[in-house]
């Protein structure tokens, strides 16, 4: 329960009604590369918010996302995420 006294939703709910809005919007369109599109839509955020939790330490980010800090650098070179005195930013290409 929140602090409101309403039950929490979990996150891979609110994941699966996000998909089915999508696909019920989609209509009788059949997505491409649904999968590739749905982790380069889910992952910058995910990086850029766990970044700002530790104040731009990659390799403490690493750590929270079960990565290694290697990787962690290539997908934020993938995604033009910076990180700089726990400013993080999404540099536009």
């Amino acid at each position: 329960m929140n602090s409101d006294s309403q039950p929490t939703i979990p996150l891979r709910k609110h994941v699966q009604n996000t998909i089915n809005r999508y696909l019920k919007d989609m209509g009788n369109t059949v997505p491409d590369n649904l999968y590739q599109m749905l982790l380069s839509e889910i992952e910058p955020p995910l990086i850029e918010e766990i970044l700002k939790c530790t104040g731009g330490n990659q390799s403490r980010a690493a750590g929270i996302l079960g990565i290694t800090r290697n990787t962690l650098r290539t997908k934020m070179q993938r995604y033009s995420i910076e990180a700089r005195s726990s400013k993080i930013t999404r540099v536009n290409r």
